[in-house]
């Protein structure tokens, strides 16, 4: 029998949740979804040059 603390196992049960809830999210809503996952990918790339910008202000 394996040794493991109620910490672990409650970590993997959120984590399955999650993504069930992801899978679930995706399947009844798409096009919500395909919006969500533009504005994250927008954020990233304004992030992206921002970064960009500071560090050509350091040199």
């Amino acid at each position: 029998m394996r040794k493991g603390n109620g910490a672990t196992l409650l970590k993997k049960v959120l984590t399955w949740l999650a993504i069930a809830f992801v899978v679930f999210y995706v399947i009844q809503r798409p096009e919500d979804a395909a919006g969500i996952v533009r504005s994250a990918g927008g954020a990233l790339s304004d992030a992206a040059g921002s970064l960009s910008a500071f560090v050509e202000s350091l040199v």
